[in-house]
């Protein structure tokens, strides 16, 4: 048998069914319509590399029921490998709903009771050696809340030896979303984060995510405490102040925002992941893929939804050579498939 070449990028965390309403300013109660789509923050990130040309794939689980089949269907659709996506009798896919009042305020509503799917990926049904082999393996904070989801991703961080020079990547997406936690401690947390960024080369999360895994929200000592931890890359989101990454090596890069005319900042994060992949991959210069990366998450901004809203590599060139994103121009047909 002919061996197949590694993946670019392996995620592996939450997936699910997101339920964004139509209509934008209506409170959660009144909406009457919305729409249906792929979800998940490790996923949304798998669909955004592989709108960028990589082949990706993520590792996750649903639960064996419709949706379930959906986001099959959605994943193959996009271009992800869904050969590592799972079902578990008698747990339902996640259902997520949000309410949409731009600019800054886009409430969660996570329906992931009695456990989420995703949180039952196992240890030994993980493989390894694809994992191992990944250019980029992205893993989040969500999968250290629960077993066995704790056990199987610190396995898989195990399986990547952490050198400098492979020319591998292993990301650790510091995600923190306290409500998904049965025991949110910020003391228990921090631990676990530290255990995972001992394996990890790039940390990625904004001042809040910081502050959980170092204890530090100032931008430039939580990047310093995220290197003394041995990662390579730090990268701390800013919102309204963009992005700053510094390097083990002491390069440093504080990049601002792209102006983006905001339609629904959910799902920006991811696209600045995958994006932040793709660069990484490409060997480019620290500045212009973070600057390339917030292009990506302000198309995604100006628009209604996530995964389907993941922009092409013409997209974000075409918005770095502006400098401004506007919603009626980023906007895409039902499905976000021209």
């Amino acid at each position: 048998m002919q061996r197949q070449d590694p993946y670019d990028v392996i995620t592996m965390g939450r997936i699910g069914v997101d339920l964004y309403p139509l209509q934008a300013g209506v409170p959660l109660a009144d909406v009457e319509t919305f729409g249906k789509f792929l979800g998940g923050s490790a996923t949304n990130v798998a669909v955004a590399a592989a709108r960028l040309g990589r082949r990706t794939a993520v590792v996750t689980r649903t639960g064996a029921d419709p949706f379930g089949a959906y986001l099959h269907r959605e994943l193959r659709a996009f271009g992800v490998d869904d050969r590592w996506v799972t079902p578990v009798d008698g747990l339902p896919t996640p259902v997520t709903f949000c309410e949409i009042f731009p600019p800054d305020d886009f409430p969660l509503y996570f329906y992931r009771r009695p456990k989420a799917p995703d949180l039952e990926i196992r240890p030994e049904e993980l493989d390894l050696a694809a994992i191992g082999a990944a250019r980029v393996f992205w893993m989040t904070g969500t999968g250290l809340s629960a077993e066995p989801s704790r056990t199987a991703t610190l396995e898989a961080l195990r399986s990547r030896a952490r050198t400098a020079t492979d020319g591998r990547h292993t990301v650790f997406d510091l995600d923190w979303r306290p409500m998904l936690w049965d025991d949110p401690d910020p003391a228990e947390v921090r631990r676990r984060y530290r255990e995972a960024l001992g394996h990890a080369t790039v940390a990625v999360g904004n001042l809040d995510e910081c502050e959980i895994a170092t204890g530090e929200r100032e931008p430039h000592a939580a990047a310093h405490a995220l290197l003394a931890t041995g990662v390579r890359l730090a990268v701390v989101k800013q919102g309204p102040k963009g992005v700053l990454a510094v390097t083990a090596d002491g390069e440093s890069a504080d990049v601002p925002p792209v102006a983006v005319d905001v339609v629904n900042g959910l799902g920006a994060g991811d696209a600045f992941g995958g994006a932040l992949c793709h660069g990484l991959l490409a060997g480019r210069p620290l500045e212009h893929t973070l600057r390339y990366a917030n292009a990506a998450g302000a198309l995604v901004a100006a628009r209604l939804a996530c995964s389907s809203a993941m922009p092409y590599d013409e997209e974000i060139e075409q918005a770095l050579a502006d400098g401004t994103v506007r919603a009626e121009e980023a906007r895409r047909p039902p499905g976000g498939r021209p």
